[in-house]
């Protein structure tokens, strides 16, 4: 399943991909991680289709997750669900108004990650099937 991890930082990336290892939980597919930091690069991966699941750094610069995930909900037809980390949990309304369908918080907390990440497969695996 491939996995987008959007964010200008190359540690907070590499903290996310820690996180999901190979498979975020063992009953979901392994993880095809793309990371991406330009918000072009990551609209050239979804015009092109075939992203499962995105993670989203709520903090990124200059386009900042929360501003992506809102474009991305309005442009892309069947956009891929997206798991969005906030810089912190007052900024959870805002979130919401992104069109965020899971949300973490900064700093990353792994099993937290993880688990909200399976989550999001699970379900892109559940309206595939059907």
């Amino acid at each position: 399943m491939k996995v987008v991890i959007y964010s200008h930082d190359a540690d907070t990336r590499a903290r996310v991909r820690l996180a999901i290892g190979r498979r975020p939980a063992p009953d979901v597919p392994e993880a095809e991680i793309i990371e991406v930091a330009t918000e072009p690069a990551l609209f050239r991966l979804l015009d092109a289709g075939g992203v499962d699941v995105m993670v989203l750094d709520g903090e990124a610069q200059p386009a900042g997750g929360m501003g992506v995930c809102r474009q991305a909900k309005d442009e892309i037809h069947a956009c891929p669900p997206v798991l969005l980390i906030i810089g912190r949990a007052d900024d959870g309304w805002l979130a919401t108004w992104s069109g965020a369908d899971m949300v973490v918080s900064h700093p990353i907390d792994p099993r937290a990650l993880a688990g909200a990440l399976a989550d999001l497969m699970r379900q892109r695996g559940a309206v595939a099937k059907a």
